[in-house]
């Protein structure tokens, strides 16, 4: 009997916590398909009486909102393949060599992760000034690239020190360089932790709006997150573009994600750092 009332409880809880959790995507989604009267109309409804594309249709119409869609897309790819060939290299040095600084590299790189952004926005903005890319492209790349390096290369160390150097021993005597065995023999294996943190790059490359407020103004160069952010007005939310907004805005991560699931669940096992 108390087996039951146990199995009941965390079914129960578990249950909760779903409903907690799911409830506000389910919200968001179904604004985005409610007429401007019905998001406001009391008591609410909690499935709308008619469904209309009217939301979706706003938000190009008021904004240019395939060309911010584009443009986080090409910043937050471009972005996240340099922080991953860097961080490939950076680990591995950091994982099969030691040396004089090793272990002041390593705490300077979590050292950087316990710093707010915020507090290198004034110098950053002197520099991009200097080198002429705010309102370029090139100045949000550099800036994401340069972010999430340290944080990258301690993530992929972790995976390298969990594959045995004899793999790439043997590649190497069978003739290969130290970079080809790499390459090779190396990344390979690593696919699982390549591809975790290649989309946690992305995902917040994506996202990030504070850095793209402060260095884009031009219109035809924004982001996304800085057109969603248009829609919260000084006196009022467009809650209907925000909604519809909101739900094409996850569809390029929901597919990211689909696509290599079966890498992120290997990388949850395996790319554990070693004590």
């Amino acid at each position: 009997m108390n087996r039951l009332l146990m199995l009941a409880m965390r079914i129960f809880v578990l249950l909760l916590y779903f409903i907690v959790m799911i409830f506000p995507l389910y919200w968001i989604v179904i604004t985005s398909f409610k007429p401007q009267g019905d998001i406001f109309s009391l008591p609410l409804r909690y499935w709308p009486e008619t469904f209309t594309l009217d939301n979706y249709v706003n938000i190009f119409q008021i904004s240019k909102f395939h060309i911010y869609m584009g443009n986080s897309l090409l910043i937050a790819i471009a972005a996240a393949l340099i922080v991953l060939v860097i961080a490939i290299m950076g680990a591995y040095v950091m994982a099969r060599f030691t040396f004089r600084g090793h272990r002041q590299i390593m705490l300077a790189f979590f050292a950087t992760q316990m710093l707010p952004g915020f507090i290198s926005l004034a110098p950053l903005y002197l520099i991009m000034s200097d080198l002429n890319l705010i309102n370029n492209r090139a100045s949000l790349v550099l800036m994401y690239t340069v972010g999430l390096i340290p944080f990258s290369t301690i993530l992929l160390r972790g995976f390298f020190q969990r594959i045995p150097t004899s793999l790439e021993e043997a590649a190497m005597i069978d003739g290969c360089s130290r970079f080809t065995a790499l390459l090779r023999v190396i990344v390979p294996v690593m696919l699982p932790g390549i591809a975790s943190t290649f989309i946690f790059a992305f995902v917040q490359n994506w996202n990030e709006l504070f850095l793209a407020v402060m260095f884009i103004d031009s219109e035809p160069l924004k982001t996304l997150p800085i057109a969603m952010n248009s829609f919260v007005m000084k006196f009022d939310v467009n809650w209907g573009a925000l909604s519809a907004g909101t739900v094409l805005s996850v569809i390029p991560t929901i597919l990211l994600f689909a696509f290599a699931q079966r890498f992120i669940v290997a990388g949850l096992t395996q790319g554990a750092e070693k004590g």
